[in-house]
């Protein structure tokens, strides 16, 4: 039977239909999926009794308690599972023909990343500790518990993994992935990063609303320096940076300084 559709239109439906579904797919087996729990969460907290910020969001909790072995284990395995959404984004990209470079991941730059994502940790990452320290003052946010772990030989460098685990997973989906994504789907390149920047902001909602609104933030500026600089090599220096910096410096001051709430 004949087509009644021009030939040129039916395989561009049907990759349109397909680009979206696997969207769907990748979000819902990562980040998508983690943004819906953690809206849940934040009502959940906001029907607790008591105040928000007398509540605690545990960050790099432990995983068996007083088994400090089955912990590591269990933490490694966390970690290394963590990372499969970024494979399946890469396969993804290869398979289409595309591969690491066509999101700036790759090593021809890797002196220029490192400096550009340094100077981007430093510029953001200094205003986030701030804004969450206002923001859990006047009661909007929980208390970010940014190390659960116990002080085992281990933590440290769990912790640092933790903050490279993080950082590839959140720019490569929310960044190198959704925003090209985006793209061959026809949307504008402002609310393409509009969009990622706002499932940033859901995914941290268990923070709180200035989790929600610090990463939104650092989303936009995160896509806005992608757009301009087409590399995704500094963005994820830049979270490892911070993440690493959060992570390590909260196991380290906790109880020792009175400005850091615990």
């Amino acid at each position: 039977m004949t087509s009644t559709l021009p030939a040129e239109r039916t395989p561009r439906l049907v990759s349109r239909r397909l680009l979206m579904a696997e969207v769907a797919i990748v979000l819902g087996l990562s980040l998508g999926r983690s943004a819906v729990y953690s809206a849940v969460h934040w009502v959940e907290a906001l029907t607790e009794p008591g105040a928000v910020a007398d509540q605690a969001a545990v960050l790099n909790a432990s995983k068996s308690p007083g088994r400090p072995w089955f912990d590591l284990t269990l933490q490694l395995l966390g970690l290394g599972f963590g990372l499969v959404p970024v494979l399946l984004v890469g396969y993804l990209l290869v398979t289409g023909g595309q591969g690491w470079a066509s999101i700036g991941l790759d090593r021809t730059r890797a002196g220029k990343d490192l400096a550009g994502g340094a100077g981007l940790a430093a510029s953001v990452g200094g205003a986030g500790l701030a804004l969450y320290l206002v923001t859990h003052a006047i009661g909007v946010d929980l208390t970010v518990v940014a190390s659960g772990l116990p002080d085992v030989w281990w933590r440290i460098p769990v912790l640092l993994l933790a903050s490279v685990q993080n950082a590839l997973l959140e720019e490569v989906v929310f960044i190198g992935y959704l925003l090209l994504r985006l793209r061959q789907l026809g949307v504008g390149d402002r609310t393409a990063v509009g969009a990622a920047a706002l499932l940033r902001g859901c995914y941290h909602l268990y923070q709180g609303l200035g989790g929600f609104a610090g990463n939104l933030a650092m989303g936009l500026i995160f896509g806005i320096v992608y757009r301009r600089w087409g590399r995704l090599g500094p963005l994820v220096v830049a979270h490892t940076l911070m993440d690493a910096v959060a992570f390590v410096g909260f196991a380290l001051l906790a109880g020792r300084v009175s400005w850091l709430p615990t």
